[in-house]
């Protein structure tokens, strides 16, 4: 998921920044908006508010890293989510930002080269790198010994993760700046493919996203039958807001986005209307938590586009809705109660816990379980 305020060079931009799906079971995208929100769910093999591991368990353990997604799996999230981008020598990795400055030891390994793209590297120079020791830095309170010297890991050790976990989650993969990586949804058609993947007994086992448009034709042109949602965004390029006070130096970005609006409900309409057109099953909206003041949580709140009436217009247009970025029961429950199907989470532990009432896992004795 694209976290804008995690990549600096996002942030300079303040201005802030066809037909219909038919699946293996031949349903048709006129009768998803005949049925009710959870048969729209069931029909597509979707769990219905499904919990979306966002970059794995990437609260408590560094994200897209081995730990992440094995803990996101032991507590039972629905969904493994990643940043998909390829490599110099064509691996496909999950990455979020476009480059390694922020969680890896890039500017000390290549520090000629700590803030050139992904891209540019062989998977070979990438191994060299450490993944995890940020995480002990910034998170002193649930920093493990065991997390530094962690590795950057490719699509395939997570889709084995997801095969060899007890309840099989799926795989929710989005195409990260996908201008960089031209034809990289062929690339990821023709691994899930040779995993069997995309089989017909697979149904809704994938799920792609995209912010970009340009990437989710692509990808309903290779993979027609696999689900897809086109994230939303709200400013410069995506959906038009009213005009408001520019950022203020001492407000944080959780703070301006929390005052944005859209300018109106016919150009929220029109994103959806693309989505639908285009192949989408649904959007993923952003969410604004209620409660954003610490260090965690301010870099996930954002602007709410996932009001009671866009939660009600999506389903009205036969569209699921999966948000971003929630990590409080009190933000689940309350947006759960607007309508929202599913949940993109940094503790998957917490959402599983608030959306099922179980009683969740020890997130300590698991880690320890999995040999961390």
């Amino acid at each position: 998921m694209k976290e804008f305020p995690l990549n600096t060079s996002l942030k300079a931009t303040l201005s802030v920044t066809a037909t219909a799906l038919s699946v293996a079971s031949a349903v048709s995208f006129s009768s998803f908006a005949q049925a009710s929100d959870s048969t729209l769910s069931e029909q597509l093999g979707i769990a219905d508010h499904a919990v979306i591991a966002h970059r794995g368990d990437s609260y408590n353990a560094p994200e897209s890293t081995l730990p992440a997604y094995q803990l996101a799996c032991e507590v039972g999230a629905d969904y493994l989510e990643l940043d998909l981008q390829r490599t110099k020598d064509g691996k496909l990795i999950a990455v979020h930002d476009d480059n390694l400055k922020r969680n890896t030891n890039i500017e000390t390994v290549y520090p000629e080269r700590a803030g050139d793209p992904v891209n540019t590297f062989t998977w070979a120079e990438l191994e060299k790198l450490d993944a995890g020791s940020w995480f002990n830095h910034s998170y002193p309170e649930r920093a493990r010994e065991s997390f530094r010297g962690l590795k950057l890991v490719t699509l395939d050790q997570v889709r084995e993760i997801a095969e060899n976990c007890a309840h099989q989650p799926g795989l929710y993969i989005e195409t990260k700046v996908p201008e960089f990586f031209p034809g990289i949804e062929q690339d990821l058609k023709q691994d899930l493919t040779e995993h069997g993947w995309l089989d017909d007994d697979a149904k809704g086992k994938v799920i792609l996203q995209t912010f970009n448009k340009s990437s989710l034709e692509a990808l309903q042109d290779v993979m027609p039958n696999v689900p897809k949602i086109l994230l939303l965004w709200a400013g410069d390029g995506y959906i038009p807001t009213k005009d408001s006070a520019p950022k203020a130096d001492d407000e944080s970005y959780a703070q301006y986005y929390a005052r944005q609006e859209v300018a109106s409900k016919a150009g929220y309409a029109e994103w959806l209307d693309y989505a639908k057109e285009h192949g989408a099953i649904g959007v993923g909206p952003s969410g604004t938590q209620a409660n954003f003041d610490d260090a965690w949580s301010s870099q996930f709140s954002y602007m709410d586009l996932a009001k009671s009436w866009m939660v009600d217009m999506s389903h009205e247009k036969g569209l699921l809705m999966h948000m971003y970025t929630l990590d409080d029961r009190e933000d689940l429950i309350r947006y759960r109660e607007r309508g929202v199907d599913g949940f993109f989470t940094n503790r998957p532990n917490v959402a599983v816990k608030a959306l099922t009432d179980s009683d969740g896992k020890d997130i300590e004795a698991t880690l320890t379980q999995l040999g961390y």
